[in-house]
């Protein structure tokens, strides 16, 4: 059966921000979606308003009737989900058809031109840069993205009439293996996710072999440096500074905001101006370009899209913004990410304190990278750790955060969820930095409201 032929879609982990893109579409085309999730956020409530409807207990009275007819049912599910989760057992067990949502992407972008955008840090913020590119360019575009666009308030991205679609290409569980772009980009390969490929080698031949799925007739641009090797299709790099086929030059911190030109294989567009702060997103904006360029969009287009991007929801996303308090929130969970979060705050406030508050996602990323995340942490002036944020994992014995507070250089000290306003109202903040991907997102706004009030 083809997608088309099902009437009812039945997400479990509909919250989940990949899911929820996919769910948008269904709903827009007119098919009966559903979905499970186990919290309450933001998001769900989002999905909740625009008409979708969602149970938050696992229990089988909670399946609609019309979702037990399993001849017009698409299960799609996240590998997120427990095992012994009682629905997704309960559709398995009676033979309903079942996707993951990687599955279910690629099947929806087969028959487009696809872009691709993997990497272990960034494809986020640059599939959303490339989405706001072609969305307001002639080509148009449709886009799945891994984050909430502020520009538009949504993870999803419809141009009806357009060839492109824009994908953010997960390497988790090799989800990404499911997929077979036109163009593909993949802005970094560091070790993570070690609990899936066991050792970074392995990580690496996933992105090769990712890499080896594009188009007969498609074109690679990876971040200048990366090992890409025998890929048989038309190959550019890119890079912040370095000499690339596509890389900054003049580069001009102006009011918080980057300046730069951009020099590309045919010449160079002179006096880029980007909305969105951060060294580290003016590398994103570049690879977000390239693929533009290579795609065919114009110079024009690309210079008022990239003075119109207003960023993505969680990735160095102001809160607070005076001369006297600033408060960002980041999503960055990798010691690599930690560390160009914290360079762009320090580049733009060079002269402020920054205080950062952590909460580590994962007990087995906690484990591997504990000296890496006490070796970025100490480059702010004060930390505050949380407690990890288990996710999908049970505890490990003798795992948590103390594992990195012991070799971080600067002044720290634990802290739980509950305590975190009390003891942020104590402080004088001057830069306030919050990080991490677990639900660390649901303390932003409880935050952000008691230091205004203060």
């Amino acid at each position: 059966m083809k997608l088309e032929d099902f009437k009812n879609i039945y997400f479990v982990g509909i919250g989940g921000i990949g899911m929820s893109a996919i769910a948008r579409y269904f709903h827009s085309i007119g098919k009966n979606v559903f979905g499970y999730d186990r919290t309450s956020t933001k998001l769900t409530g989002e999905l909740l308003e625009e008409g979708i409807k969602i149970t938050f207990e696992d229990d089988l009275d909670t399946i609609p009737n019309e979702f037990l007819i399993k001849e017009n049912t698409l299960v799609v599910f996240t590998p997120a989900i427990p095992k012994d989760h009682q629905q997704l057992s309960y559709f398995k067990l009676n033979s309903y058809t079942i996707m993951k949502r990687s599955q279910v992407l690629g099947l929806l972008s087969d028959d487009l031109n696809g872009i691709g955008i993997a990497g272990t840090h960034g494809k986020t913020t640059v599939s959303t840069i490339t989405a706001h590119i072609f969305y307001n360019s002639k080509m148009g575009c449709n886009a799945f993205l891994g984050g909430i666009s502020r520009n538009y308030q949504s993870n999803l991205l419809l141009s009806k009439d357009s060839p492109w679609v824009i994908l953010e290409a997960d390497e988790f569980d090799r989800s990404f293996l499911q997929l077979h772009p036109k163009i593909a980009l993949i802005t970094s390969m560091d070790a993570d996710h070690l609990d899936i490929y066991g050792d970074k080698s392995e990580l690496e031949k996933s992105f090769q072999e990712y890499a080896g799925q594009i188009k007969q007739d498609g074109i690679l641009v990876h971040k200048k440096g990366l090992h890409l090797e025998n890929i048989k299709v038309e190959k550019y790099t890119y890079s912040l500074d370095e000499v690339a086929d596509f890389y900054a030059k003049n580069l001009t911190l102006v009011e918080g905001f980057y300046e730069f030109d951009l020099v590309h294989p045919k010449g160079v567009f002179e006096k880029l101006k980007f909305s969105y702060p951060g060294k580290i997103n003016v590398e994103n904006a570049i690879g977000a370009c390239s693929v533009a360029i290579l795609g065919g969009v114009k110079e024009e287009e690309i210079r008022a899209a990239l003075s119109s991007f207003e960023g993505v929801r969680r990735r160095f996303d102001y809160q607070i913004r005076k001369d006297n308090l600033v408060f960002i929130d980041d999503y960055a969970h990798h010691p690599k990410e930690l560390k160009e979060s914290i360079s762009s705050v320090r580049d733009i406030y060079p002269n402020k304190k920054i205080t950062g508050v952590f909460q580590p996602h994962l007990y087995t990323r906690t484990r591997d990278f504990a000296d890496g995340f006490a070796e970025s942490l100490s480059l702010l002036d004060e930390v505050i750790l949380l407690d990890i944020y288990p996710a999908r994992e049970l505890p490990i014995e003798g795992v948590s955060s103390e594992m990195i507070m012991k070799n971080i250089t600067v002044p720290v000290c634990t802290c739980s969820k509950e305590e975190l306003i009390d003891l942020l109202d104590q402080k004088d903040l001057e830069v306030l930095l919050t990080l991490g991907a677990g639900d660390i997102d649901k303390l932003v706004e409880p935050i952000k409201n008691m230091l205004i009030e203060k």
